[in-house]
């Protein structure tokens, strides 16, 4: 039992009971109570557990009893019986975008749609087009959604797969016969969505450490095992394949299973211009070359430098241009995690964040940054509760308070007073240049209007990133992972403007957008653009996703450099045209 499990429980109940059509004031006590469990800073499961919830805010007397009865005894009765009033392929229909609960129980009450199969077979006969509030055009986005769906079903997002994949590679680690162990594949060179997860582990007992892998709780199926090889499904969906090998295969195996496969041709190609062969187990002289003996291989670093090449780091490997550039010494030095100082693009419970001020700043100082900025939502967007001018000038207010407060206790720590300014239509920005001059900085995003055609969305963006006024264009494509397609939009003219107007462009780490993508970072760089790696952190928890970010950056090509928050306190005061704090 984890805290996940509480907290999607209880977000599982008040979907249900949307759909019954119950109470919004019930519905809206389980979804509090599921935000209450995701941010609680104890051990919320042992607390559950143990029947001692009392006093905390947010989880009344009947949540109490369903999470003490969840916790101990891994099921809850009033969500089984919940379940079961509905046919079970009905909940695969909020993975559609744009469908929330209201259109799903109309759907299910009217139609009888109990799967995303059925959905498609009606929108296609016409029958969704006919029910009061959709019509034809509602129909055709619902099939746009599931042809959307169907052709991402076996993807996952980088950061859905994260946590297991450390809690696999922590496992492995544990076991004796272990040496060494590694996640390749895909999610080591960073993709943003993973099809499957490759293991390598090195040991001399590989029929030990396979049992191991295929006996492990977080197993849903054991597809294939062998003995030196197993294919698992987790419990998610996501498969797993382990391959052990031994400790004197390890590195050429490991260089092998990260790939990718265009890497691998041209690096197999380098190794046979020297006289030798590579494959997934060793470097070996080619039949008939006069090439001396290779070595055993300790490292990918030491068969990078046996063909003559600085070491590539994984996020680098899709034959992009990294072998020539590693041949050359021409390598960038990648960012690192431990280079950043602060960030940018977070918000707090002013607009749609789950967390205040304070708490958005101690969160940030325990993670050893500098400076924090705050970028609340402008009032156009006010499904997020978007700030109108008052209560935004109150929060540069308590921001300068707090800032004055940190100096009076000797705490070297900055609030940056920011904001994230929708993007109209137009091109124009939410609040007038008053307002926006009395920002420290300020983020424009697009959170509407997405369906411009190209030409329309190219102007909206470049007449926002060229007003002065604006420090960093926010999620530029507005792509959420496995969910919606990027809007139409001409990224390089976008990067030009930028470059001219000296705009900053964000990489949004959040692990569900991931943007501006990887492809086009060493365009910008090349065009003079800096980048920023900001969470969108809507909770304190989701500063953590800053380490997503990075991994994308170094995929990008991105250095230290090339990143404005990695720039001390007083560099990017200086950056923003602020004074020093006293």
């Amino acid at each position: 039992m984890t805290r996940e499990t509480l907290a999607d429980t209880l977000e599982e109940i008040a979907l249900l009971l949307e759909l019954k059509g119950e109470n919004p004031f019930k519905i809206r006590a389980y979804r509090t109570g599921a935000e209450t469990v995701a941010q609680f800073p104890g051990d919320i499961v042992a607390l559950a557990r143990e029947g001692k919830l009392e006093g905390i805010k947010g989880i009344g007397d009947a949540l109490q009893q369903k999470l003490h009865e969840l916790a101990s005894t891994g099921s809850l009765a009033f969500h089984e019986k919940l379940k079961a009033e509905f046919p079970a392929g009905l909940f695969d229909l909020f993975d559609l975008q744009g469908l929330g609960p209201k259109k799903i129980k109309a759907l299910h009450e009217s139609l009888g749609v109990d799967s995303v199969v059925r959905l498609k077979a009606l929108c296609e006969s016409g029958e969704v087009a006919k029910l009061p509030g959709f019509g034809a055009k509602t129909a055709e986005k619902i099939l746009e959604a599931i042809a959307f769906r169907e052709s991402n079903a076996d993807r996952f997002r980088l950061g859905d797969v994260a946590a297991p994949v450390e809690e696999i590679l922590e496992s492995l680690r544990g076991h004796p016969h272990c040496l060494r162990v590694e996640a390749a594949g895909s999610y080591r060179r960073a993709k943003e969505t993973v099809h499957d997860v490759d293991f390598l582990v090195a040991t001399g007992q590989p029929e030990a450490i396979i049992e191991f892998f295929v006996a492990q709780p977080w197993v849903g199926r054991v597809i294939a095992k062998g003995p030196t090889k197993a294919s698992i499904n987790l419990t998610s969906g996501l498969q797993c394949d382990l391959r052990a090998v031994s400790n004197a295969e390890y590195a050429c195996a490991l260089a092998y299973f990260t790939g990718s496969k265009e890497h691998n041709v041209a690096m197999r190609g380098r190794a046979l211009e020297r006289g030798y062969t590579l494959n997934e187990y060793r470097l070996a002289v080619k039949e008939g070359s006069d090439a001396p003996e290779a070595p055993v291989f300790e490292s990918e670093a030491q068969l990078h430098r046996f063909l003559g090449l600085d070491y590539i780091a994984p996020e680098l490997r899709e034959n992009t241009g990294e072998i020539e550039a590693a041949a050359e010494g021409d390598l960038p030095r990648l960012v690192e995690l431990e280079n950043l100082r602060g960030t940018f693009h977070n918000h707090t419970v002013a607009s749609d964040g789950k967390n205040t001020l304070e708490e958005m700043a101690a969160a940030a100082i325990e993670h050893g940054l500098q400076y924090l900025g705050i970028a609340d939502h402008s009032k156009a967007s006010f499904q997020a509760n978007g700030l109108d001018e008052a209560r935004l000038r109150a929060q540069i207010a308590e921001i300068r308070a707090l800032n004055e407060r940190f100096r009076a206790k000797g705490v070297k720590f900055r609030l940056f007073a920011g904001s994230e300014v929708d993007i109209l239509k137009d091109g124009s920005l939410d609040y007038d240049d008053d307002l926006l001059g009395e920002l420290d900085y300020v983020v424009a995003s697009v959170h509407n209007s997405m369906t411009l055609p190209e030409a329309a969305m190219t102007e909206r963006l470049i007449r926002a990133v060229s007003h002065p006024r604006v420090t960093m264009l926010g999620h530029l494509t507005g792509r959420l992972l496995l969910e919606r397609e990027p809007y139409a939009v001409d990224i390089p003219a976008v990067i030009e403007a930028c470059a001219e107007h000296g705009t900053v462009i964000e990489l949004n780490c959040n692990p569900w957008r991931l943007d501006m993508d990887w492809r086009w970072w060493k365009y910008a760089v090349s065009k003079g653009v800096k980048c920023v790696i900001n969470p969108d952190a809507h909770r304190t928890s989701q500063l953590e996703y800053l380490a997503f970010g990075i991994r994308l950056a170094r995929k990008g090509w991105l250095r230290r450099e090339d990143v404005i928050n990695t720039l001390d306190l007083a560099v990017v005061e200086e950056w923003l045209g602020l004074d020093p704090l006293p």
